[in-house]
């Protein structure tokens, strides 16, 4: 009987969790600890996240590093190759195929580390995220503190008045909340 070692197994991991959450520089960690481990890698993040930069992925406290921005989920499982690790940053932002590429490399022993946010700005599940979610090995919900009361935040409030659901920005545009405070929000009218 063949019994397939840890090493040669396959994973996927998906951290996410509200916008200033850490969610990215947790995807940061994670690769650089592979790197570390000798192990081929290789990031992808989406095309129209040109933030702070339009090839590395970079997290909001300036951690960086290289990444191949790319248009969609079938362009990461063409570009791929022989990488042992594969890192997707931005995830809520690619098509429904992302959770097929993602699972497809796994199955190939892939280690798969997704990171993107659960939730849009209204609460609502965010595109892929749920069903990547549902297929990891592992979820990590991380989460960043409420600018208005303190408590743990996971909502992503957007201050700006565009109801499009992707509107790519930083702390002018979202603040981190709490549920007590999203839905005090959400009483007032105010979403």
């Amino acid at each position: 009987m063949f019994i397939e070692s840890a090493k040669n197994t396959g994973r996927i991991e998906v951290v996410c969790g509200s916008m200033f959450s850490g969610k990215t520089e947790e995807l940061i960690r994670r690769m650089r600890r592979a790197v570390f481990a000798n192990l081929s890698i290789k990031i992808f993040k989406p095309q129209i996240d040109v933030r702070y930069s339009a090839s590395d992925v970079v997290s909001h406290d300036a951690k960086a590093i290289a990444s191949t921005p790319v248009a969609g989920s079938a362009d990461i499982l063409a570009q791929a190759g022989d990488a042992r690790v594969i890192g997707i940053d931005e995830a809520q932002f690619f098509d429904q195929g992302i959770v097929d590429v993602a699972v497809e490399l796994a199955r190939r022993g892939v280690r798969v580390i997704v990171a993107g946010l659960d939730m849009d700005y209204l609460g609502k599940p965010f595109g892929p995220m749920p069903a990547l979610m549902a297929v990891a090995d592992d979820v990590t919900k991380v989460h960043a503190i409420c600018v208005r009361c303190g408590d743990l935040a996971m909502y992503s409030h957007r201050l700006s008045k565009s109801d499009k659901l992707v509107e790519l920005g930083e702390k002018d545009i979202y603040e981190p909340i709490c549920r007590a405070c999203f839905n005090r929000l959400q009483e007032e009218g105010s979403l």
